[in-house]
Parts: structure tokens; C-alpha cells; sequence
């Protein structure tokens, strides 16, 4: 087997709220065509990560690399450029804008015919075709999160960072959500790095777990087969 690629490299990285260090020294890797996800209590870092990978709340120090270039102090919008997608998550739809307009809005081309485009998007997402004239803003939970799916889709990534996107949905939702990530991210060939509080929907879409701790450090990392046949893992690092 040839190596795999990393398109996603992070070194010992430090990450500040202002005087709080939030991020403790924190090292992992994405390989490329692979799901992974970061799992932890509530406040101890996950979403910090990302915003750090993502160019938000830049590391003050360590490095962060994407498809080989050091990304470290890079601005959103350049690093989106390397293929990033980002669905945070408060999903940040536009308001004012209609499903379609918001589609539009984050569309970049794609190659060949696996390309996502506005006509794919409402052949895979038949919930989003029924509403491309409605304002974005007025749609259901679960149908916003469609829409920052679509939207993450539609710009052709290399990478898609999900952060909650089961937050605030009904189980049937969740489900809804965990099958669309599986079919058109992970299945598709689509890097996933995915943060979310239910693990059982972690454990679906992914295949390798960073496991965190109260000091913003990675402090294990499992596949899914092994967290599956050890539940304590699970409970010692996300029970309350």
C-alpha cells in the first residue's frame, strides 16, 4: 500500500481565549478519504480546535498544516481556499437570503462528474428542492442543517469540519443527519474531521477517535472497533 496523504497536520498547538489557555499542546492528523472525530466533555476544547484549524482563534504557537502548507496564520477565507469546509455549529445560514441564494453564495467548482452543483444538491437533497425560494433563516433545525451540509458540499472540498451537527436535533433527526454525512462525505471520499457531543453518532460516521481531556489535550486515540467493545472508555472521557 502506498502512503496515505495527510491533509491535515497539526503540531503541538496552543490556543488562547484571552488569558485562558484553552488548548494545551494539542497534536493529530487527518488522513486524506478519512473520517475522524474528536470526542471530550463540553468545554474542554473541541470547537476551539476547530476554529484554531480554521484560521478563527488562530494557535499562538505550533503549526498547523492543510494538504502540505502551513496554514498556521492564515486568514478564514484563504484557508477555505485550500478546500476547507467548515459547518459550525450554529450553522450560520444567511438571513435574508433563500435556500438557493445561500447555495449559490459558497458554490466553487468542481471536477469531473462527481462535482457537486446546485442541480445535484436538489437530486441528493429533495427537502432543499422543495424550498430553494424560501428565506433560508425560517427553515426547521434539521432542515438548516441540511442546508450547511449542501453548502459545505457544493463548494467541492477536500475537507469538510463539522462541528455538533446533531446539536439540538430530534433522534429521527440525528439519523437523518448521520445518514446524509455517511452517504455524501464519508462514502463519497470526502475527508471528515467531525466534533460531536453524541458519540453514538461519532462512532457511525467516523472510523478513528482523539479523545480529549479537561487541559485541551489529546489523551488517547481509538478506532471505533475499540470503543465499541469497550464502553468505559467512552464513559471515563464524556460522562459528567
Amino acid at each position: 500500500m502506498g502512503k496515505k496523504n495527510k491533509i491535515l497536520n497539526v503540531e503541538n498547538i496552543q490556543t488562547y481565549y484571552g488569558v485562558s489557555h484553552v488548548i494545551q499542546g494539542l497534536s493529530m492528523f487527518v488522513e486524506e478519504k478519512e473520517a475522524v472525530s474528536i470526542l471530550g466533555r463540553n468545554g474542554v476544547g473541541k470547537t476551539t480546535t476547530l476554529r484554531s484549524i480554521i484560521g478563527l482563534t488562530p494557535p499562538r504557537s505550533g503549526s498547523i498544516f492543510i494538504n502540505g502548507k502551513e496554514t498556521t496564520r492564515w486568514q478564514p477565507h484563504k484557508i477555505s481556499r485550500l478546500g476547507v469546509a467548515y459547518v459550525p455549529a450554529e450553522r450560520h445560514i444567511f438571513p435574508g437570503l433563500t435556500v438557493e441564494e445561500n447555495l449559490r453564495m459558497a458554490a466553487r467548482p468542481g471536477n469531473g462528474k462527481d462535482a457537486w452543483t446546485i442541480e445535484k444538491i436538489c437530486d441528493h437533497f429533495p427537502i432543499l428542492a422543495e424550498r430553494t425560494a424560501q428565506n433560508g433563516a425560517t427553515l426547521s433545525g434539521g432542515e438548516q442543517q441540511m442546508l450547511a451540509i449542501g453548502r459545505a458540499l457544493i463548494s467541492n472540498p477536500k475537507i469538510i469540519i463539522m462541528d455538533e451537527p446533531s446539536q439540538g436535533l430530534s433522534p429521527l433527526l440525528v439519523q437523518m443527519i448521520t445518514d446524509v454525512v455517511l452517504k455524501f462525505c464519508v462514502q463519497s471520499g470526502i475527508t471528515l474531521l467531525i466534533v460531536e457531543q453524541n458519540y453514538r453518532m461519532a462512532l457511525k460516521v467516523a472510523d478513528r477517535h482523539y479523545l480529549m481531556d479537561n487541559r485541551g489535550e489529546i489523551v488517547s486515540i481509538a478506532s471505533t472497533r475499540e470503543l465499541e467493545d469497550n464502553p468505559e472508555i467512552i464513559q471515563s472521557h464524556l460522562a459528567v
